[in-house]
C-alpha cells in the first residue's frame, strides 16, 4: 500500500485574521484569557473610558447595571464619544471607536491633548469589547444630539441614527451582552463589580460610582463614594486606634525611562499609616489597580525600607550587630495605597495589572525616602511607635526563622540516620503526609518493588528474614535486633516503651515520616508469618500507628489467568474461579502467581503499587481488648491455649495454607 503523502506546506497557507475575528477567535490575545477573568476585563474597558471622562472633569456619576441575562450596562456623563464624521480620517468616528483596533483619542496625551491621565491608551478596548460581544447597543448625547448605533456579533446592524437630543445632560451609555461563543464564561460574579467600582470610587475622589444589580423585577442600588480618595480608604482600613494616623503625600515630577525616550509627566500621590492590627497594600496607576505592582511596588520596597533603617540608626535602636529590617516587617505593620498617573505608561499586557516604567520606579523611590524622611521628623512621636514595631516584627521573624531551620535541622538529621539503614531505599518528597513507606519480604522482593515503585513518594524498606516475635522477646533481645531498630528509625516516631536503648525516641507521632506504612509480603504461609510477626512489632512497640489507621497491608495477587495476550489477576480463589466462569469457550491459563521477588516492575505497579489499582487493607482493632486478646494467644506464652485454639478452630483456615 503507497503511503500517504504530507500535505504541502506553501504560500497560500499562511492567512491573517481581519475585522472581528481578531479578537472573537483569539480573545486571550486582547483580554489576557477568553475564560471568565477576559470577561472581566471587558467590561473594565468600557469602564474605563466613562472613567477618563470623569477624571478630565467631565461627570460625576457613573452608573453600572448587571443584569440578570448577563448583559451589562455602563452609564456616564461625560461628553459622550464622537460618532459623526472625521473629516480628518475621511471616515465615521464610531467606525474608528467601535470597529478598528488602534484607534482612539487618547494618543496625544503627552502633549496635554483631550486626556492628561487616562487608563485607555491602545484605542483597543471598546473596538475590542464590541467585537467579542453577542450585541452590543451605543446611545451618546453630544452636540445637541442623540445617537444610537447596534452591533452584532462584532458587525454593525443597520446604520448610525441621528436625532436631536431628548436630554440636556451628555454622556454615553453601552449596554452589551458578553458572547458565550468568545468566552467560556460569562457569569461574572455581583463581588468582582461591588470590589471594581469601590477600588474606582478609592482611586477617582469625589466621583460616584452606583452599582445596580437586578434581581427579578427589582434592582439593588449601591453607591460607591470616597469624597477625599485613598485618604479616606486607608482611614477606613485602619479602623481605631491604629498606631499612626493616616498621612496623605503627594507630588509631580518630569523624567524619561531612556535617554533617547521622550520625557513625560507622573503625578504621585500616596496615603498610609501603621497598625499592629491589620495591613495592606495596593497601588494604582492611572485608576488601574496594579494586582501585580511592578515599578510601584520595586519603589516601595526600596523607599520605605530606606527611610525606616536610616530611622532606627538614628534612634539607635538596632542591637549590637543586629542585621537591618526587611520589607516584610514594615509590610507587616503598614496600610499603603498608592494612586499615581503618569502620561505615558507601560503595562506589562493589555490587562494592565503591572507597569514597568523606569522612571516612575526612579521618581516614587525618591519620593518615598523623601516624604517619610519628613514624616518621622515631623510626626516623631508616631515615628517611634512605628520603629519600634517594626522591629518587633523583625525579631519576631527571625526567631521564628531560627525555629524553623532547627526544626528543619533536626528532621533533616533524622533522615540522615534513615539514609545509613543498610538497604533503605528513601522517596523524593519530604512531605510527610505523601510519603509511603512499604514494608517488603527479603531482598529480591526489594528490588522488584524498587523498579515498579513511584520514587515521587514510595519508600522501600526490605525485611531480612523472619523478625523475633516481640510478644514473646523481653526488650533487651528486641532491640538488639537490627532488623526491628532499623524498621524503627525509618518509620521516625519512636517506641511507646520506657526501656528503648539510646538509639530511640519516645513515641511521638508528629515525627512519623509517611502517611501510609505498608506491609508487603508473599501471599503464602511464610509471607503470612513475616506479615504476622512485623504486625505483632507495631502492636507492641508502636501500637497508636494500629490505632490512628496508619498501618496497611498490600494484597498481591494469587493467581494470573492469560487469555489472547490479556492477563487479569484474581486476588482469591472465588475471584479466579469468576474470571475462568466468563472466559469460558476461550483458550486460557491460570498460574500460581509468583513471589514479589519475581513478579515484573509494571505487574509490581499495577497490582501492589499504584494507588488507583493496588489494593489495601487497612489494619485497625474493631476491638482492643478482642485484638490484645489474639495477639497474645496465638504469639505469646500460652502454648496450651495456642493448641486447644488450633485444635478447635484451625479447620477454617486450611484453605490459606499451601498444602499442594
Amino acid at each position: 500500500m503507497a503511503k500517504a503523502s504530507k500535505k504541502a506546506y506553501g504560500n497560500d497557507d499562511i492567512k491573517s485574521l481581519k475585522g472581528a475575528d481578531r479578537v472573537r477567535l483569539r480573545p486571550g490575545v486582547i483580554f489576557g484569557s477568553d475564560g471568565l477573568e477576559g470577561c472581566e476585563h471587558s467590561v473594565f474597558e468600557i469602564l474605563s473610558n466613562s472613567i477618563d471622562e470623569a477624571r478630565a472633569g467631565f461627570g460625576n456619576l457613573i452608573t453600572v447595571t448587571r443584569f440578570e441575562d448577563h448583559s451589562v450596562e455602563v452609564e456616564d456623563f461625560g461628553r459622550g464619544c464622537p460618532v459623526d464624521w472625521n473629516s480628518a480620517e475621511g471616515r465615521y468616528n464610531w467606525e474608528l471607536v467601535y470597529c478598528e483596533l488602534y484607534a482612539g483619542g487618547k494618543y496625544d496625551n503627552n502633549e496635554g491633548e483631550s486626556y492628561e491621565y487616562s487608563l485607555g491608551l491602545n484605542g483597543l478596548g471598546a473596538c475590542a469589547t464590541q467585537y467579542a460581544s453577542e450585541y452590543m447597543d451605543v446611545t451618546v448625547w453630544r452636540d445637541g444630539s442623540r445617537y444610537d448605533l447596534h452591533f452584532e456579533k462584532g458587525e454593525i446592524v443597520g446604520e448610525l441614527k441621528k436625532a436631536p437630543a431628548d436630554r440636556k445632560k451628555t454622556g454615553t451609555t453601552h449596554h452589551w451582552k458578553p458572547d458565550l461563543s468568545v468566552f467560556t464564561d460569562i457569569d461574572i460574579p455581583e463581588e468582582w463589580f461591588r470590589q471594581t467600582l469601590r477600588r474606582q470610587a478609592v482611586v477617582n475622589a469625589g466621583v460616584t460610582f452606583r452599582l445596580r444589580i437586578q434581581h427579578g423585577s427589582k434592582f439593588e442600588t449601591t453607591d460607591y463614594v470616597y469624597e477625599n480618595g485613598i485618604l479616606d480608604y486607608v482611614g477606613e482600613i485602619a479602623g481605631e486606634q491604629p498606631l499612626t494616623a493616616p498621612f496623605f503625600i503627594e507630588t509631580e515630577r518630569r523624567g524619561r525611562d531612556r535617554a533617547d525616550k521622550p520625557e513625560y509627566k507622573v503625578k504621585l500621590s500616596a496615603a498610609f499609616c501603621f497598625s499592629n492590627k491589620v495591613n495592606l497594600i495596593e497601588y494604582y496607576h492611572n485608576s488601574s489597580w496594579l494586582e501585580h505592582g511592578g515599578s510601584p511596588d520595586k519603589a516601595a520596597r526600596t523607599g520605605f525600607v530606606y527611610a525606616i533603617d536610616a530611622y532606627i540608626k538614628k534612634l539607635g535602636k538596632y542591637q549590637k550587630n543586629e542585621s537591618k529590617i526587611s520589607f516584610q516587617d514594615v509590610q507587616d505593620c503598614l496600610i499603603l495605597v498608592t494612586n499615581c498617573f503618569s502620561t505615558q505608561t507601560s503595562y506589562e499586557n493589555q490587562t494592565k495589572k503591572a507597569i514597568t516604567n523606569r522612571f516612575t520606579q526612579e521618581a516614587m523611590t525618591d519620593f518615598f525616602k523623601q516624604k517619610l524622611e519628613i514624616w518621622c521628623i515631623e510626626h516623631k512621636a508616631e515615628a517611634d511607635r512605628m520603629a519600634e514595631q517594626v522591629l518587633i516584627n523583625k525579631r519576631s521573624r527571625e526567631q521564628a526563622e531560627r525555629a524553623r531551620l532547627n526544626i528543619k535541622k533536626k528532621l533533616t538529621g533524622t533522615m540522615d540516620i534513615t539514609s545509613r539503614v543498610e538497604k533503605f531505599v528513601d522517596c523524593r518528597s519530604r512531605d510527610p503526609e505523601k510519603r509511603e513507606i512499604y514494608i517488603v519480604e527479603g531482598d529480591s522482593a526489594l528490588g522488584s518493588c524498587k523498579m515498579g515503585r513511584d520514587a515521587e513518594f514510595q519508600g522501600i524498606m526490605p525485611v531480612r528474614g523472619k523478625i523475633l516475635n516481640c510478644l514473646k522477646a523481653d526488650y533487651t533481645r528486641i532491640f538488639k535486633s537490627d532488623i526491628i531498630t532499623d524498621l524503627l528509625k525509618v518509620l521516625g516516631c519512636g517506641v511507646e516503651v520506657e526501656k528503648r536503648g539510646k538509639e530511640l525516641n519516645s513515641f511521638d507521632l508528629a515525627n512519623l515520616r509517611w502517611s501510609k506504612v505498608v506491609i508487603c509480603t508473599d501471599a503464602d504461609v511464610d509471607g503470612f508469618q513475616i506479615r504476622t510477626l512485623i504486625l505483632t512489632m507495631l502492636w507492641r512497640l508502636t501500637p497508636t500507628l494500629i490505632r490512628e489507621g496508619y498501618v496497611y497491608i498490600a494484597e498481591s495477587p494469587l493467581y494470573e489467568i492469560t487469555s489472547k495476550n490479556k492477563t487479569w489477576y484474581a486476588y482469591s480463589d472465588a475471584e479466579k474461579n469468576k474470571i475462568v466462569e466468563e472466559l469460558e469457550g476461550s483458550r486460557f491459563t491460570v498460574n500460581r502467581s509468583k513471589g514479589l521477588g519475581e513478579n515484573s516492575a509494571e505487574m509490581m505497579w499495577l497490582t501492589t503499587m499504584n494507588p488507583e489499582t493496588r489494593r489495601l487493607i487497612r489494619v485497625q482493632p474493631e476491638d482492643a481488648e478482642r485484638t490484645a486478646y489474639y495477639f497474645d494467644l496465638l504469639l505469646g506464652d500460652d502454648l496450651t491455649g495456642r493448641k486447644n485454639h488450633i485444635a478447635q478452630d484451625g479447620y477454617k483456615y486450611l484453605d490459606m495454607a499451601d498444602i499442594s
